[in-house]
């Protein structure tokens, strides 16, 4: 095949590809501007309004479908993925930065690490569950579930340190070192800014994968639910379009944080370009 075919195919690819990934999301995103609340989740839209996005924020005069019970489930998993965000990066740093040398045992270690996401997620949570009931552990999101969480996101965040450190250079830490600099300034002032965008990609891991777990949480939250409980239990009674509207604003959410990223990204990768020059000279 000629390098034009090769193209064509790879354009063709990405493009279906890419509908694949996105149509859903612009279903999404047109049924919510249904009329309501007699519109429903289905075309032709009857008449294009912001009814339903009204209808989150309780703007909307009251009728027979209940807002979304999203208030109370929406801070918790915002405050489980910033808890599991933290943790699970300083896990990965501190793991990643221990694998940097060879010991007895890393072998067995970076499987068992690893091991964290390979295992089912259902497995895990009934696991959880099983273990609580057992020794009478009142399960909630902010213990069971959070653990769960971290053993979930601690392996992404440890194999995108590890990626980072086995390309970075020694040679400047032992510049630090050889002018009397303690290790632990070392590492604050010198490895730290220069993987700090390998940081950053650890921290929006771990908070994405836990902001949207379902399967680990649906058994080791207990009664209190998160946000991925609390709109699937919306579907088990009747769908409207205000779960749609719900899930364009999450959406924008996302783009949002990708958006902080890039910029944060940008900032730690000409602030270590700056550290590269002032070594060099």
């Amino acid at each position: 095949m000629n390098a034009g075919g090769i193209k064509l195919g790879l354009g063709v690819y990405t493009t279906l590809f890419l509908i694949f990934l996105y149509g859903p999301l612009v279903v999404l995103a047109i049924l919510s501007f249904q009329t309501g609340p007699e519109g429903g989740p289905q075309f032709p839209i009857i008449e294009w309004s912001t009814y339903w996005y009204r209808h989150l924020f309780g703007l909307t005069p009251p009728s027979r479908i209940a807002p979304l019970p999203i208030d109370q489930a929406l801070i918790r998993s915002l405050f489980l993925a910033l808890m599991t965000m933290v943790v699970s990066t300083v896990l990965g740093v501190m793991s990643a930065q221990a694998f940097r040398r060879k010991f007895r045992g890393s072998g067995l270690a970076f499987y068992l690490i690893v091991l964290g996401m390979m295992v089912p997620g259902v497995l895990v949570g009934l696991g959880m569950a099983l273990v609580a009931n057992a020794f009478g552990i009142d399960r909630h999101w902010w213990s069971t579930a959070f653990v769960l969480h971290v053993v979930y996101t601690f392996p992404f965040a440890f194999l995108v340190m590890l990626a980072i450190f086995n390309r970075f250079d020694p040679s400047m830490e032992e510049a630090s070192w050889s002018l009397g600099v303690t290790p632990a300034r070392t590492f604050r002032k010198v490895t730290f800014p220069l993987i700090f965008p390998g940081v950053l990609s650890a921290m929006l891991f771990a908070f994405t994968l836990s902001y949207d777990e379902f399967s680990r949480t649906l058994f080791a939250s207990g009664r209190e639910l998160t946000l991925p409980l609390a709109i699937y239990g919306t579907f088990s009674v009747e769908v409207h379009p205000n779960v749609f509207a719900f899930g364009v604003l999450t959406t924008l959410f996302s783009f949002a944080l990708l958006g902080t990223y890039a910029i944060l990204m940008g900032l730690s990768v000409r602030r270590a370009k700056r550290v590269r020059i002032q070594e060099d000279a």
